[in-house]
């Protein structure tokens, strides 16, 4: 039997080391060989701690005190942040640390337990440049001499059976040195900055150039319900500045940041725009656009919208990823959110169950927040309507059950009105009912997007074009930059399918297809409008698209489970369907 001792079991671990390896492998190992000749000669003596394996890609060392260890953590992350040289891409190596106070078997070249297996995983909670620990280590610390400390909670691992009580390190006595962007108390939005672009050739007679990019830019984004967007008048403050992401991202509390360049060159502005993660410091998207400098001054500027379209896209993209890929604990709130609700919409089955999942750690997480009790009550429409149950009596209750609790939260929720409406609607197939919710969700928010567009969808069923086609046009007007714009649109395809403008509704769920290839009901009016235009060859292909995606999808479930059946809208993509295979 190996002998026994308590140690501090300290894991570093490269973030995305796969990535940045198959992106610059030379340069990675270099840069992880500087890194290890400092943490030999310098970080370990003076921290009073042993390395015990190198990995390429990670290190493992053990401590006599948490001090120490702390200590060792931070002086390895400012070591990667400031003396480690970017890739040649640019992009600049992070590293995220766990540390767990626990028993260890000694052996005579490494150390063994399942304390030192905890260290490993408690490290896979955090972000790059962070520290995370396990309440055995926080309780060996100081909060004001040793460490800022953030209480995680009750955190789920990998190969874990039980939570694990999680803690977030920052350096001792510097309160801003915590990315406030981990704090749930702004739950739902993902934060932006947008700095005045900088002027490459320094006219002075084109200065006030990149302030326009910056705010038209702003007045795109700001729409959105899902991104809380800084002010001018605080982004304005950075014009100019060599400041770092970091510093920009303290001072107006964000986590991305949008910047760029232009150079104005006869009647023509070259622009070079950047969406950076201030917390990892990586580039997430760039771009370089022309257009006309005049152009800038329309309110629609076309160039400020096509930014601000790509921006969004690409942190609706981000979070999702990150929503399907991390553990739940380490999510932000607003990737639980948007990634809840993108998911939500997807044909995998995986996605779909991950989307209740997140929904449902935002509604634990955020026990007075009635917005994602509102999506979860559409989550239960989403799986009767897909077939994923027959059970429509049992599904309808379940979505009840949280639309209530959401206006219990917050009786005047436009959104919870809404999807309250769409129970009714889709699961109940009270269309009464469904309008009436539906109308006071219009009448107490006016600006509620989605009121609007399933209002316009029940308007669509029953054969009232006109109203059907205001209300999804009302809807569009309100939602210009909604992280669900292929919804919209799709619904919007629905409604001018339903008014028999067919290649209006092509148009509208060919844009839909564009953004989400994979949702059901704008692939079933694409099959219908198709036929009914005679490009049979077209509807069939879309057919087994569907059939690809849902195998046990049928124009029975359909009809048995959709409230659009009930009227000739519904009976026609049902005959549509049946013409291009799906059995």
């Amino acid at each position: 039997m190996l002998p026994t001792r308590h140690a501090i079991v300290l894991v570093i671990d490269l973030v995305e080391s796969v990535r940045v390896m198959e992106a610059d492998e030379g340069g990675v190992i270099q840069r992880w060989y500087l890194f290890t000749n400092y943490v030999n000669q310098k970080v370990l003596p003076e921290r009073g701690g042993r390395l015990v394996k190198n990995l390429g890609d990670g290190l493992m060392a053990e401590f006599g005190t948490a001090h120490g260890a702390v200590l060792a953590a931070n002086a390895m992350h400012e070591w990667m942040a400031n003396e480690c040289e970017p890739l040649k891409n640019g992009e600049r190596l992070g590293l995220r640390a766990g540390i767990h106070a626990t028993r260890i078997f000694d052996g005579t070249t490494d150390i063994y337990g399942i304390g030192v297996n905890l260290a490993a995983r408690v490290a896979s909670l955090g972000e790059s440049g962070e520290t995370i620990a396990t309440a055995q280590l926080r309780d060996l610390l100081s909060d004001t001499l040793d460490a800022d400390v953030e209480d995680l909670g009750d955190c789920h691992l990998k190969h874990v059976e039980r939570p694990v009580r999680a803690f977030r390190l920052g350096p001792a006595r510097h309160a801003w040195s915590l990315p406030r962007e981990r704090s749930y108390e702004t739950p739902l939005h993902a934060s932006v900055a947008v700095i005045p672009f900088s002027n490459m050739l320094a006219s002075e007679e084109f200065w006030g150039v990149g302030d326009l990019l910056a705010d038209g830019i702003i007045g795109a984004l700001s729409p959105s319900q899902s991104l809380r967007v800084v002010s001018r008048l605080s982004s304005a403050n950075f014009k100019a500045r060599s400041s770092s992401l970091a510093e920009i991202a303290n001072r107006l509390d964000v986590r991305y940041v949008v910047s760029g360049t232009y150079a104005v060159v006869g009647a023509d502005v070259t622009i070079a725009a950047e969406l950076a993660d201030a917390a990892t410091g990586h580039i997430l998207w760039s771009d370089r656009v022309r257009s006309e400098w005049r152009g800038l001054l329309s309110l629609e500027s076309e160039v400020t919208h096509q930014l601000a379209d790509a921006v969004h896209r690409k942190l609706l993209e981000t979070t999702v990823s990150k929503a399907g890929t991390r553990p739940l604990p380490a999510l932000n709130s607003y990737e639980l959110f948007l990634g809840g609700v993108s998911m939500m919409h997807r044909a995998n089955a995986d996605d779909f169950e991950l989307s209740r999942r997140l929904l449902e750690s935002l509604t634990q997480r955020h026990h007075r927040v009635a917005t994602p009790h509102a999506w979860l009550g559409k989550w239960y429409v989403l799986r009767a309507i897909q077939g994923a149950t027959n059970d429509l009596a049992e599904s309808a209750a379940l979505a009840l059950q949280h639309t209530h609790k959401a206006l219990d939260l917050e009786p005047a929720s436009g959104l919870a009105l809404a999807i309250e409406g769409f129970v009714y609607g889709h699961l109940k197939k009270d269309l009464v009912t469904a309008e009436s919710r539906l109308s006071e969700a219009c009448l107490v928010n006016p600006n509620e997007g989605f009121a609007w567009l399933f209002l316009a969808v029940m308007h669509a069923f029953q054969g009232n074009s006109p109203a059907a086609l205001a209300a999804g046009h009302r809807a569009l007007s309100l939602s210009p930059m909604d992280p669900l714009r292929y919804y919209y649109e799709s619904l919007m395809g629905s409604c001018e399918f339903g008014a028999g403008n067919l290649p209006e509704a092509i148009r509208w769920c060919e844009a839909s297809r564009r953004r989400n290839r994979q949702h059901l009901s704008t692939l079933r009016i694409l099959i219908a409008a198709y036929a009914e235009l005679g490009e049979m060859a077209q509807s069939r292909a879309l057919g087994e698209e569907v059939r690809r995606l849902r195998p046990a999808y049928t124009v029975a479930g359909y009809e048995a489970n959709s409230v659009a059946a009930l009227y000739p809208f519904g009976q026609r993509i049902a005959k549509a369907m049946r013409a291009a295979g799906v059995p």
